[in-house]
């Protein structure tokens, strides 16, 4: 426990100094330079829907830190037409409904400009917005589209509720606080994917998967995925040292190929890497790829190569990755003694190769200890392959905080005068658990290199 300790004070102080990866040597930060940019909320595009001409759409998004000005990130990734934005406001929400904390609506902009074209295949980030948001907030992000044409990039799997003005009332409507005019209920995300912040945090985790982590069975309205647990857990540190937690899951997603959404491989740079501060990767990826018993998804070699891909490409970034091993499905109705059989070698290989800088046992946290190839009923949501919300905890849990925000060793390295690693006396241990007010790590069972 005491080299935890240790380990978490060194990594804490490593991510105040450190330097964005790539960016050379770390300096002395002066006492006016301006934070930089942290990811705190995101949500991956996982398809289309029909676009709504005239439509106003009020996203509701769950930030992981705050920060005293924003910006966001929306998106026509996967639109085949122009997008028209006609307006785009943000707001703190009041409630549970689409009403916005009074004096809180802002107006984003576009290098100046109310409004904007998106092109097709691309992302558009806003310009600063000068509202102070806390960490856990809710924010509104309403979206205005008076001439979609083209079909609208979503994800679809939003377990949050959001609002849409049907009528064609004109671009004002978006800068309402009263949410009255938005009579109408979605389960989606529209055109939003992502919220940064400037603040105290200390850059950003992403984690990275498929329905698990986008938090299919988990309660709706109540931001209880595995992600939002994470989060939650580092809410514990100071704000200078927290990192936010973006959730880059797609149910459905896949590793080997294309599945819901673009596969693993080719979102890997926009969903993950390219975002805002990313400092670690956390990797639950594979078990769609099983289950589907398409010929790729027995081929262990497969899986193999692609894990070591994620991680030079993110190590090429200077990002940690955390490989998270493949969870039970014993007794969901794809399951087979054979598909179970390639899942335990993949773990095997998550476990014990050293490709990944750190390994979150999930498999361990959640299986049934009588029946290892099952969930543990206390975790399983009724479908064998999905975690209620207690489960979702237990996969939060299990990831060593200290293991997480270690600087990764192909990272630039940060002068020792700039660390001041806590390694002399256990009484600096104990003053660190302290000062943090951290709760004792739940040690994944897993190499940790």
């Amino acid at each position: 426990m005491v080299d935890s300790w240790r380990i978490l004070a060194a990594a804490l102080l490593t991510l105040a100094g450190a330097t964005a990866p790539g960016a050379g040597p770390a300096v002395p930060a002066k006492a006016h330079a301006r934070p930089a940019w942290t990811g705190s909320w995101e949500a991956a595009p996982s398809g289309t829907a029909s676009a709504v001409p005239g439509a106003t759409i009020r996203n509701v998004v769950h930030l992981s830190v705050g920060g005293r000005v924003l910006r966001v990130r929306l998106s026509n990734r996967l639109g085949t037409a122009p997008l028209r934005l006609g307006a785009v406001t943000v707001a703190l929400r009041r409630a549970d409904g689409p009403d916005a904390v009074p004096g809180t609506m802002r107006t984003a902009t576009f290098d100046g400009a109310p409004t904007v074209t998106v092109p097709p295949g691309r992302d558009l980030v806003t310009d600063p917005v000068p509202l102070a948001a806390p960490a856990a907030a809710d924010l509104l992000v309403t979206v205005r589209t008076p001439t979609a044409a083209g079909p609208a990039t979503y994800h679809r799997t939003a377990l949050q509720t959001g609002y849409v003005a049907p009528g064609d009332d004109g671009d004002a409507v978006a800068a309402d606080e009263d949410g009255g005019a938005y009579p109408v209920a979605t389960s989606h995300w529209y055109y939003v994917t992502g919220v940064d912040v400037r603040g105290p945090a200390a850059g950003s985790v992403v984690a990275f998967g498929d329905s698990l982590t986008d938090g299919t069975c988990t309660t709706p309205d109540a931001n209880r995925r595995w992600p939002d647990r994470l989060a939650e857990r580092l809410r514990a540190l100071p704000p200078r040292h927290r990192p936010g937690v973006l959730n880059a899951g797609i149910a459905g997603n896949r590793l080997l190929r294309e599945g819901t959404g673009p596969g693993a491989l080719t979102r890997l740079d926009d969903d993950a890497l390219a975002r805002a501060g990313v400092r670690a990767l956390i990797v639950l990826e594979g078990i769609n790829d099983i289950i589907k018993g398409t010929p790729q998804s027995g081929d262990v070699p497969a899986f193999e190569d692609a894990y070591r891909t994620i991680v030079a490409r993110a190590h090429a970034r200077g990002i940690r990755v955390v490989g998270a091993t493949l969870t039970p499905f014993g007794g969901h109705g794809t399951f087979t003694a054979a598909r179970e059989t390639v899942r335990e070698q993949v773990n095997a290989f998550i476990r014990t190769s050293g490709a990944f800088d750190a390994v979150a046992d999930f498999d361990a946290a959640v299986r049934d200890p009588d029946r290892p190839r099952r969930i543990l009923p206390a975790y399983d949501c009724g479908d064998h392959l999905h975690f209620d919300d207690e489960g979702a905890r237990a996969l939060a849990d299990s990831v060593d905080l200290a293991a997480l925000l270690r600087r990764t060793p192909s990272a630039t390295p940060v002068p020792r005068t700039a660390v001041r690693r806590s390694t002399r006396h256990a009484v600096r241990d104990e003053k660190m658990r302290r000062i943090f007010r951290m709760p004792r790590f739940h040690t994944a069972r897993a190499v940790d290199n």
